[in-house]
């Protein structure tokens, strides 16, 4: 499935007049409570990831984020890990997601 088929957004409004035809896959994902649309990157710099924009595959890291997201790992990571295990469990939109992304295999 090809981003254009999905949307009639302009992925780069500068470059509307050139065919950009990128492979993303459409994932599904939480934001907030909500479940909402998002793609997985096949190439680029986050290949395999999932993001809300196909531009987004290609952009540049933010190095102030990297080094803020490592420490608060150090001091948090297993807590995150436990938190994040059972939300996955237990909330209805986790489970809406893991179904939604286990149907696209």
């Amino acid at each position: 499935m090809r981003f254009k088929d999905i949307t009639n957004e302009s992925i780069i409004p500068e470059y509307d007049e050139i065919e950009i035809d990128l492979e993303e896959g459409m994932a599904w994902a939480k934001r907030g409570g909500k479940v909402v649309r998002k793609f997985r990157c096949t190439s680029g710099r986050r290949k395999s990831r999932i993001v809300s924009k196909p531009a987004q595959c290609f952009a540049a890291p933010d190095i102030k984020k990297r080094i803020r997201l490592k420490l608060t790992k150090a001091r948090l990571g297993s807590r995150m890990a436990r938190k994040s295990k059972r939300t996955k469990k237990v909330n209805p939109a986790s489970k809406r997601v893991a179904a939604l992304n286990r149907s696209s295999r």
